[in-house]
């Protein structure tokens, strides 16, 4: 069991390169999906649609993958079941919901047949901001949040067996 604390360190470093990555290439896309216009020039327009492409999907994707893994595995190596960190996925989920939806306008704006309007970047680049602030505030301060509150019936034990047997420690 030690080596897995020996780990912790080096599952952090890849955890906040990844999300480095991620983070930086979620702000990226929109830009680059914004200069998405045929009126540009056939060469030009292949060129920045490949470009938002590949990046999508060697960059910003895997490291999406290897950040909710890495940081999967630190939650349970460091035992962090704590509110803030539920209140932490959260807005990693909201953070997970803005790399489809760029993915969506991706395949929209750049592999659909038919005129496309590239989205303006300003209003998703403000609405990333949101979760991303968020996730840091919650991770720098860890604040006390209290339970998370859950209607009583859910909180009592009703007294009945589970369908299949709880392994114990």
């Amino acid at each position: 069991m030690s080596w897995l604390t020996a780990l912790i360190p080096h599952l952090k470093a890849v955890h906040v390169g990844m999300l480095l990555l991620w983070c930086g290439g979620l702000f990226a896309l929109p830009l680059m999906l914004s200069r998405h216009d045929p009126a540009i020039g056939q060469a030009d327009y292949s060129r920045i649609r490949r470009a938002t492409h590949y990046a999508y999907t060697y960059f910003v994707t895997p490291s999406a993958v290897l950040a909710i893994a890495s940081g999967t595995a630190l939650i349970f190596l460091r035992e962090v079941f704590v509110t803030w960190m539920f209140a932490k996925l959260v807005f990693v989920a909201l953070l997970v919901t803005f790399h489809v939806w760029v993915g969506y306008v991706l395949v929209a704006v750049a592999e659909r047949e038919g005129s496309h309007q590239s989205p303006n970047p300003v209003v998703p680049l403000l609405l990333l901001l949101v979760p991303i602030l968020a996730i840091l505030s919650l991770v720098l301060a860890k604040p006390e949040l209290g339970e998370i509150p859950v209607p009583g019936w859910l909180a009592e034990p009703r007294g009945n067996q589970l369908p299949f047997d709880v392994p114990r420690r």
